[in-house]
């Protein structure tokens, strides 16, 4: 008998460095308030949804978007390392305007299969594809058929994985039409079946926030 399941992909609330122009990866930045109230909001849209637990990555803008969208309810909330978002090395930080003319960051944005990161001492787009697969089939591991999981990740990470999804690969995700930049919050719904595979139901929809 096949298992099913349901996966609600969240990326995290705005936060400061967002706002400032910073590059992000693994340094964290507090949710701005638009940031809180775009979480509050995905809550509510999702208020209907049983879920059997909710992920997040280790960093603590996800924690406190999961946080903010659970509320009240009494969902298990779970740190997963392979959520987290792609290590830019000594990028973290930087602004990202200063950053756009150099050869290696037009590779990170436009060409991931020639992104080697060997200027900033990064992670690849491979070394993040192996991570968020595995996390995501760890998740699938632990619960049963039927259940709803709601999963709070990032931007990149959350692009590659939904691309990966979707019959991409993970060097050619960033060409036209194999996958979108997700906004802040955005609900993106995918359904699993261990005989046919993941489909893409729904992807960065952002109407509970108007």
């Amino acid at each position: 008998m096949s298992k099913k399941l349901t996966f609600y992909f969240i990326r995290h609330g705005r936060t400061q460095w967002n706002e400032q122009g910073l590059l992000q990866g693994f340094g964290d930045s507090p949710l701005t308030e638009q940031g809180i109230v775009g979480a509050q909001k995905t809550g509510a849209a999702l208020q209907q949804v049983e879920f059997a637990a909710a992920y997040s990555s280790i960093l603590q803008r996800t924690i406190d978007t999961a946080g903010h969208i659970i509320g009240e309810r009494d969902i298990p909330l779970f740190q997963h390392r392979g959520l987290n978002e792609q290590f830019f090395g000594s990028w973290e930080g930087m602004q990202v305007d200063d950053l756009r003319e150099l050869t290696e960051f037009k590779q990170l944005i436009n060409e991931p299969g020639a992104y080697k990161a060997l200027n900033n001492g990064g992670e690849t787009f491979e070394q993040l594809a192996v991570r968020a697969m595995a996390a995501l089939h760890d998740i699938i591991k632990v619960h049963q058929s039927g259940a709803n999981i709601l999963v709070v990740s990032h931007g990149h990470t959350l692009r590659l994985l939904l691309a990966l999804l979707g019959g991409a690969t993970w060097q050619n995700h960033r060409d036209a039409g194999k996958s979108e930049s997700l906004l802040n919050t955005s609900i993106s719904i995918v359904k699993y079946d261990s005989e046919s595979g993941f489909h893409i139901e729904q992807l960065n929809d952002v109407a509970h926030l108007q």
